[in-house]
């Protein structure tokens, strides 16, 4: 039972943000975080001012909550500190009002990735490096930062050979690390924490093994911790993928249907949902065996999950955070939409006396593969 939540906020510049001081956080209306698998977190901060607040007549002026401003939002929970996030600054709105409470300013921004995604560049060359030692030679340059790397070897690396092909960045460091993911079947993204300052860059596939988090209980009475939970059954949503893989001495292409992405995404139910389009691979060909069997998986990975839930829970009534990024069982759905499922996305919905947060979760099909989920 959480009888005890408390936030912190840290502010100022790209190396070492500070607590902000009292004032700010006295002002806050709401905060809503963000937190997906694979994809930049976000967040949002409103906060109450006026015509003569400190907040107006000199953090604002003195450029305190500026764009290019980090922030650290930490909620500690029973006194166990959660960095909720870690980023930057990108928006700042002001609005005010003739009724009296209704002025406020946002601030909007997104983690870490962001500085990744600022600078554009072109023709950049590559040491002859797998796909992990790029990642790992362009996250050495947000070491200062905070920035831990913690990338996975791929399972079919390919190490360009100079004399054959040279590997060279067209675009910024986000968008060439996100690519080498996405080609590999993996994910990218920044997990703050676990103290405040610091982010570890995780560069691998989707980890669905684990010690579940406590059951998602609805409609069941006393038990029920979840306010709403809805699920979708996306018969569309599973592909047969087939490479077409170019043999070099011959030039003759030829199709190879490609197999379940367990390897990857290990299954979390008993009935998979039935691959009812068959896809092609574009522009696999031109592409040495190794990459497009691994463009193949990557493909066949994003058409995995075609079972998917939404829904919003009371932080105190569940007893603790939902984390992103790994298991959960959901129980008093049914024998078809029970048991454990990946838990794709997190937002952290908090206003003074209120923490909630909507969830999406996702897994491959019906009926679990596990008869009972911890409570």
């Amino acid at each position: 039972m959480i009888d005890r939540i408390r936030l912190n906020l840290l502010a100022g510049s790209k190396y070492l943000p500070v607590p902000v001081p009292p004032a700010i956080i006295q002002a806050i209306k709401s905060i809503q975080v963000t937190v997906a698998s694979g994809q930049r977190s976000g967040f949002q901060i409103v906060l109450a001012t006026s015509r003569t607040s400190p907040i107006t007549t000199t953090m604002i002026p003195a450029g305190l909550l500026d764009p290019g401003v980090r922030v650290v939002l930490v909620a500690g929970v029973n006194g166990l500190p959660h960095v909720l996030m870690d980023g930057i600054i990108t928006r700042q709105e002001a609005g005010f009002s003739n009724e009296i409470g209704q002025s406020a300013v946002t601030l909007t921004g997104e983690d870490l990735t962001v500085l990744m995604d600022l600078e554009r560049k072109q023709g950049v060359i590559f040491p002859p490096l797998n796909a992990v030692g790029q990642v790992l030679w362009l996250l050495k340059n947000y070491l200062p930062y905070g920035v831990l790397p913690v990338p996975v070897p791929e399972l079919f690396p390919d190490v360009p050979i100079p004399t054959d092909r040279i590997k060279s960045q067209d675009g910024t460091d986000y968008e060439f690390i996100q690519k080498l993911a996405k080609d590999n079947g993996y994910v990218f993204y920044l997990d703050p924490g676990p103290a405040p300052g610091m982010s570890k860059a995780y560069w691998g596939p989707e980890i669905r093994v684990g010690v579940p988090q406590p059951a998602l209980n609805i409609d069941m009475d006393a038990m029920t911790n979840v306010d709403s939970l809805t699920f979708s059954f996306d018969g569309l949503q599973g592909k047969q993928v087939t490479v077409a893989v170019q043999i070099p001495a011959t030039k003759i292409s030829i199709p190879i249907p490609l197999p379940d992405i367990s390897l990857l995404a290990p299954p979390l139910s008993v009935r998979p949902a039935p691959k009812l389009k068959t896809e092609p691979l574009a522009g696999a060909a031109k592409d040495n065996p190794i990459l497009a069997v691994a463009k193949g998986l990557a493909r066949m990975s994003e058409s995995a999950d075609a079972v998917t839930g939404s829904g919003q829970l009371n932080v105190l009534r569940y007893g603790r955070l939902l984390q992103p990024r790994g298991l959960v069982g959901v129980r008093g759905a049914g024998i078809g939409y029970d048991g454990l499922y990946y838990v794709k996305s997190v937002t952290h919905n908090i206003k003074p006396g209120e923490y909630t947060q909507s969830f999406s979760l996702a897994r491959n099909g019906l009926v679990s593969i596990t008869p009972v989920v911890p409570a």
